[in-house]
């Protein structure tokens, strides 16, 4: 995520020759597709933890109780 974030910080500055942009580009694609996948492992695994019964996440807490 970290050089992902770092990636989009150098393109968004414009500062890229047209070369390196694209390389940049097709490096977070590849970040972005590696991300997605660690995402659906993980939460392949939370639902084999969880008896596939997962919840809704609340960020506040609320429901919780």
């Amino acid at each position: 995520m970290a050089e992902l974030a770092q990636l989009v910080t150098q393109m968004e500055g414009g500062q890229l020759p047209l070369e390196a942009s694209v390389a940049a580009y097709a490096r977070g694609s590849e970040l972005v597709k590696y991300c997605a996948a660690q995402l659906d492992r993980v939460e392949s695994q939370v639902k084999v933890l969880e008896g596939d019964m997962l919840k809704p996440f609340n960020a506040d807490g609320e429901g919780d109780r």
